[in-house]
């Protein structure tokens, strides 16, 4: 006698079997459902922000516990963690010259713990560090950014040095992951430390782009305006949606890896 199939591993089945149309229309559909619960159950849409840094940061916690208590970086992108730390330093040096907030803080703690990580990586546990696995280029994803930076930034009143950054900071984080995919892309298994960093960097970027989302709809399109004129706005917001959308296929294995009782995430090729 057959089995019966768990439900989640039923629908996961039947999601795998559609075409990449369906897939990224039911992708589109699950993510207007979160956001319609998330109006109807946050009402400060602020919080979400605090959210996504919170998740983030409970992201590098995780990497902390492999890095001290397993005494390994296997499967860690240095690279992802430097331009990580990149665009936060320069997220900080806006926040201090164009405005100071709670934002700021968070963004504090987080650039100190992956300094510590980058540290970790480099100079404590090299010996463990996967430098062929890790070869996405950081000019191929910092230069096109600083390029868009000097196309397309905002139109306040701030010095135009200032308006760069921000945008170089806001176009860097939307793809600063991509070594770390690079990096699961070449060993197709991940670990679980590495998988649940990677996971909850999924999270916060959902969480950061729904705020932003919200925040839009809330003020009627005003926020947009507030930004600036021209393409920034668009821009902005298509950051979010391309940062989230980046981990939307990883997110989905690890939550069906999760479901199905698996310690150790294996991606099917061409995955990330």
């Amino acid at each position: 006698m057959k089995a019966p199939r768990r439900p989640i591993h039923a629908v996961s089945t039947w999601v795998k079997r559609q075409p990449p149309k369906v897939k990224a229309f039911l992708a589109v559909v699950a993510g207007m459902t979160v956001l319609v619960l998330l109006r109807a159950i946050v009402h400060d849409h602020d919080n979400l922000f605090v959210a996504a840094e919170a998740v983030h940061a409970i992201g590098i916690s995780v990497l902390i516990y492999k890095l001290t208590k397993e005494k390994t970086c296997a499967g860690i992108s240095l690279k992802s963690q430097e331009l990580t730390a990149l665009f936060l330093a320069v997220r900080l040096y806006c926040s201090f010259v164009m405005e100071y907030d709670i934002h700021t803080l968070l963004d504090l703690a987080t650039l100190g713990t992956t300094l510590w990580v980058i540290f970790m990586i480099r100079f404590k546990l090299e010996s463990s560090y996967m430098e062929d696995k890790d070869n996405c280029s950081v000019y191929y994803v910092g230069i096109p950014c600083a390029a868009l930076a000097l196309l397309i930034h905002p139109s306040t009143s701030h010095h135009l040095i200032n308006r760069i950054f921000w945008a170089f900071c806001v176009y860097l984080e939307a793809v600063s992951v991509l070594p770390q995919l690079r990096v699961m892309q070449n060993t197709q298994i991940v670990e679980p430390f590495t998988a649940h960093y990677v996971f909850a960097l999924g999270v916060a970027r959902f969480l950061s782009c729904a705020h932003w989302i919200l925040q839009v709809l809330d003020s009627n399109g005003h926020l947009l305006v507030a930004l600036g004129h021209g393409l920034w706005p668009s821009m902005v917001l298509i950051s979010e949606i391309v940062q989230t959308f980046i981990l939307a296929d990883f997110c989905y294995y690890y939550v069906k890896s999760v479901f199905g009782g698996q310690l150790v995430l294996r991606l099917p090729s061409g995955v990330v």
